[in-house]
């Protein structure tokens, strides 16, 4: 079998045409408007409120100084109930805001949080839920909604993933009291660097407007102690441009994501991604998970491919609450999060973005296929481990 002649990664960056980009560029080179929320930036923010289905959306320089900021925009301290499963960002912003996080076991199905796991985990000290949209898969928002409103809890939804998911023909990030997207090089939707919090109503997106921009209000009055998280004016016109792809984009992944199913499905000791239940997908990721039913570990399995130029990756793993700021907190205790430990030994994220030949997807689940026949259990190497040159965020 043939070597593909650049590695296949889980996301890969996919850019528009270098001269669709020349014009925008042009016209912030003349302008000298460079940042400080000048027109490509409020265009951006007019477009995907437009296109999202949502009513603001307030545009940052990353997702995880979103979540710092929605954090200190809803005043919340404490304790946060959040998952041990998703990008070491969630429980940071936390930490950042010297508020708790406290981990929660997640759905075998869904990997997202578990509504029972939450509620279990609430104490005197709660002050919100902080839950993440895991590969773009809709959280129980109406269970989440109930305990939110019965407990007097805020929920801040982590939606890094979730850019143009849709819930029952609404968008899932009108959810909760604020919802944070994540733009990075490698998401579904990218601004090259960038984020988002998608704010309920004006009075709301003026505050964070604030907040993100060192708080001012004018030249001379400051009402917060803000932080300088605005989108360039650069950023901004590459969202534009890609928005005008992001539809075809999307669908691609859908078919990329189709045609993983009908080649893997049946494979004994695989688990394949859930299907969202009235659920819009934006096939942000392909997880699947290696039971002990094949033949092969999954770290054999992601050696083996990386042996071959794929860079499948376990996403996630390590648990967030296995790293050394968080193991020593009660809530990441290994056996009060056992969905969650098990996952992530489980977890390998096949490689799924729009420039990925069907070539390249049957060459992957051969490997797997290949494998899945294997008598004997391959070793575990440490080659295993090592951290491919554009890592999904």
């Amino acid at each position: 079998m043939s070597i593909p002649s650049a590695p296949l990664y889980v996301t890969r960056p996919d850019l528009p045409p270098l001269e669709e980009f020349l014009p925008y560029l042009r016209e912030i080179w003349d302008s000298r408007v460079l940042t400080n929320g000048g027109p490509y930036h409020r265009r951006l923010e007019q477009a995907l409120c437009e296109y999202l289905g949502v009513r603001h959306i307030a545009l940052f320089t990353n997702a995880t100084i979103g979540l710092v900021t929605a954090l200190q925009a809803l005043r919340i301290r404490g304790e946060v109930i959040t998952t041990p499963y998703s990008f070491v960002a969630t429980a940071h912003a936390l930490q950042w805001n010297g508020i708790r996080p406290v981990f929660a076991d997640i759905d075998p199905v869904t990997h997202n949080l578990d509504p029972h796991s939450i509620e279990a985990a609430i104490t005197p000290e709660t002050t919100a839920i902080m839950p993440v949209h895991c590969y773009g898969a809709p959280c129980n928002v109406k269970a989440i909604e109930r305990i939110a409103t019965a407990y007097n809890l805020k929920v801040v939804y982590d939606a890094a993933h979730a850019f143009g998911v849709r819930l029952n023909g609404a968008s899932v990030l009108a959810e909760g009291d604020l919802s944070v997207l994540s733009f990075h090089a490698t998401k579904v939707f990218n601004t090259f660097e960038g984020g988002a919090i998608v704010c309920p109503d004006a009075r709301v997106k003026q505050h964070i407007d604030h907040l993100k921009n060192f708080g001012f209000v004018n030249e001379t009055t400051v009402v917060a102690t803000g932080i300088n998280g605005k989108m360039s004016e650069f950023n901004a016109a590459l969202g534009l441009l890609q928005l005008q792809h992001v539809d075809q984009a999307i669908a691609r992944r859908g078919q990329i994501d189709a045609l993983y199913r009908s080649l893997l499905d049946g494979v004994e000791g695989l688990r394949l991604p859930a299907s969202p239940v009235n659920a819009l997908s934006n096939h942000s990721y392909f997880p699947i998970l290696v039971d002990d039913a094949f033949p092969v570990s999954r770290d054999a399995l992601c050696h083996r491919l990386r042996e071959h130029g794929i860079v499948a990756r376990r996403y996630f793993y390590p648990l967030i609450s296995e790293f050394p700021m968080y193991r020593g907190l009660p809530s990441a205790q290994p056996e009060r999060l056992p969905v969650a430990a098990d996952t992530s030994r489980r977890v390998l994220c096949l490689p799924i973005y729009p420039s990925l030949a069907d070539a390249d997807v049957h060459r992957v689940a051969k490997l797997i296929h290949d494998a899945a026949v294997s008598s004997r259990r391959l070793p575990v190497r440490r080659a295993a481990t090592a951290t491919p040159r554009m890592a999904a965020i």
